[in-house]
């Protein structure tokens, strides 16, 4: 019998080498990371565990001092990430637990190794609240996360309640408070559970995410930056804690004069329309 060779080409074709076929076909797109804004981020996160550190070593103004720096390289990550369009999945969780480490645990270790261990289990409970709210503020903004207004947190953001802990720190220390007073330690506890009940409040806090460097601002805005600065420089201590106490009652103030106008809480979440995606 004589068979057509178009029959045969199928089974005559030479064999390929696995390894010549694997190399053939288009290689897979490697995963990686944005390297620069996740510096910032665990830039952040080292200054955070550096402020448990100097608390462990009982050098508390150098704790509270890294805290601030951690809250600077916190709000630089995020703008930085959008400047250069590097925003991602990865970095978003990644700053979410270096939040946790540097506003949440971090300020609750300073504060009970500095003055709240002399309360005994009131002292511990009291940081464990705040750090407790930190956690729950931090999945409370992940979930709501594109259902807010942009323009305003929903409860006292992370960073502001752990200036607020780590100001008083600083401000009681650089003009030496007398901390074994019997008011001092409540005073710091009110103030600790008063910052992480207002993390986990309804409370409308400005975010500042509308205010865009590039954009044009009137001549008073620059005026009021330059005298911003030289008030927190001529003495940091006093003007950062007035300034984030200042901070820390605005949402509450602003909320009830919405209230009393009859206006919603623009912090609200806002449910999704029926049928959107």
């Amino acid at each position: 019998m004589r068979f057509r060779r178009r029959k045969l080409r199928p089974f005559l074709r030479p064999a390929v080498p696995v390894a010549d076929e694997l190399a053939a076909r288009p290689a897979a797109r490697r995963r990686g990371i944005y390297l620069l804004p996740n510096l910032f981020t665990m830039a952040a996160l080292f200054a955070g565990f550096f402020a448990i550190v100097q608390a462990m070593n009982q050098r508390f103004e150098m704790a509270a001092v890294a805290i601030f720096v951690a809250m600077v390289l916190d709000g630089m990550d995020g703008r930085v990430a959008r400047l250069t369009n590097t925003q991602s999945a990865f970095g978003e969780q990644l700053d979410s637990l270096s939040d946790m480490t540097s506003f949440g645990v971090a300020p609750a270790l300073v504060m009970y190794e500095w003055i709240l261990s002399g309360l005994g289990r009131w002292g511990w409970a009291g940081a464990f609240v705040y750090c407790a709210c930190a956690a729950a503020r931090l999945a409370r903004f992940n979930a709501n996360l594109g259902v807010v207004d942009k323009r305003f947190f929903q409860g006292l953001p992370s960073p502001a309640a752990a200036a607020l802990i780590a100001g008083f720190v600083w401000l009681a220390i650089d003009n030496k408070f007398h901390i074994r007073d019997a008011a001092m330690p409540w005073v710091a506890f009110g103030l600790t559970v008063y910052a992480g009940l207002a993390m986990v409040s309804s409370a409308p806090f400005y975010s500042g995410k509308n205010f865009h460097v590039a954009r044009s601002v009137p001549f008073w805005v620059m005026v009021a930056i330059i005298v911003l600065i030289f008030l927190v420089s001529s003495d940091p201590p006093i003007a950062l804690f007035t300034l984030f106490c200042c901070y820390a009652v605005s949402g509450y103030v602003y909320w009830g004069w919405r209230w009393f106008g009859g206006q919603p809480n623009p912090a609200r979440p806002v449910p999704p329309e029926p049928g959107a995606r």
